[in-house]
């Protein structure tokens, strides 16, 4: 049996914006994982099983008459893409198909089955796109590793700037700009998928970033899951009547976290948490010109609390829900926080920063 690992992520900034060419976000890969094990079957037929996702619950819409399912939310969607597209690459490389069985296990969700937001359908779409690779005695790279990810997942998620995809794969503090999305589309139509993955993709960067000595990451659940499928169809239905506002947007956040980024390169705490304060207010901004809840109460509270003992806190990814984080130092009084967050209905996450092997 051969078992392949994917660490969570969590956005630290740039969220929303980081869907437009040139946007950079910030992000980190958290020691939670989603593991993916794969065997060749006994039999003619193959098994994909996973414990928590068995009772996985889907989301639908009305188009007129019509009952649509959005299988966005739906983790075998991903493991499903992941394992189509992987071996379109395998049999382009001549390698004869086998059957087998995946099992998936995963600790990004709560206890309970909840979500926490950490980027399970990027975990498993990686891990499952690693997996069959080493089954089939693949060589790969981090690189081949994240363009299969991110194609298998976009396939699905038909939004989303695959940021959570790339802090998957390279682990560790990243900063990431996404690419360019219509190019990806339309060389998929003519080009064989061993051509697009040895292209240099237009737009696409992925920068390790090293945090400052002594900074600290501190995470808090607010005990309410959120969709960013959703969202994120919401804000992009709004771009052309926001024209104006949106850009201004995309501009406000780039700069933000350029300097955010220039605070790692520099061991800047205070910079980094300067910016974190400065981009929390740029999405409260978005979220009320799109008449959309990010900041959520028990988020605000979270972040309060934070703050009144010296952090920088702010809301991670889509929000309306998952986790806050905040940036502070060493001196901080962690346990007085985390106390104060328990006694506010919020959970604090005991994870830590996970690096992966760069390969």
């Amino acid at each position: 049996m051969i078992t392949e690992q994917a660490p969570g992520k969590l956005y630290i900034a740039g969220e929303y914006a980081v869907l437009e060419q040139d946007c950079p976000a910030i992000l980190v890969a958290i020691n939670q994982f989603i593991r993916v094990s794969i065997m060749e079957s006994n039999s003619t037929t193959g098994l994909i099983h996973s414990k928590q996702y068995s009772q996985s619950s889907i989301h639908w819409v009305r188009h007129g008459a019509r009952m649509v399912i959005d299988n966005r939310d739906n983790p075998f969607e991903y493991i499903l893409s992941a394992i189509s597209y992987t071996e379109r690459f395998c049999i382009e490389q001549g390698i004869k198909m086998k059957v087998y069985d995946l099992h998936i296990n995963s600790d990004l969700d709560s206890a309970d089955g909840k979500k926490y937001g950490l980027g399970s359908s990027a975990a498993v779409t990686v891990a499952t796109v690693k997996a069959i690779l080493r089954f089939y005695d693949v060589p790969f790279s981090n690189e081949l590793v994240y363009k299969l990810s991110a194609i298998s997942h976009y396939s699905v998620q038909g939004n989303g700037s695959a940021g959570d995809i790339a802090a998957s794969v390279y682990g560790g503090w990243i900063a990431y700009q996404t690419f360019n999305k219509n190019w990806l589309k339309k060389e998929l139509i003519h080009k064989s998928l061993t051509t697009i993955l040895n292209e240099a993709w237009p737009g696409l960067k992925i920068q390790l970033l090293t945090p400052p000595q002594g900074m600290q990451l501190l995470i808090g659940w607010s005990h309410k899951p959120a969709s960013t499928s959703l969202l994120v169809d919401e804000t992009n239905a709004n771009k052309a009547a926001l024209n104006g506002e949106y850009k201004c947007f995309l501009k406000s956040s780039r700069k933000c976290v350029l300097e955010m980024i220039a605070g790692f390169e520099q061991n800047d705490i205070q910079l980094i948490q300067h910016k974190i304060r400065e981009n929390r207010k740029l999405l409260q901004h978005f979220a009320k010109i799109n008449q959309i809840a990010i900041e959520i109460p028990r988020l605000s509270k979270l972040i309060n609390i934070a703050e009144s003992f010296g952090g920088a806190a702010k809301t991670s990814g889509a929000g309306n829900g998952d986790c806050g984080i905040v940036i502070t130092d060493s001196k901080t009084d962690f346990t007085g926080l985390k106390t104060k967050w328990q006694q506010n209905g919020i959970m604090p996450l005991d994870f830590r920063v996970h690096q992966v092997n760069f390969i």
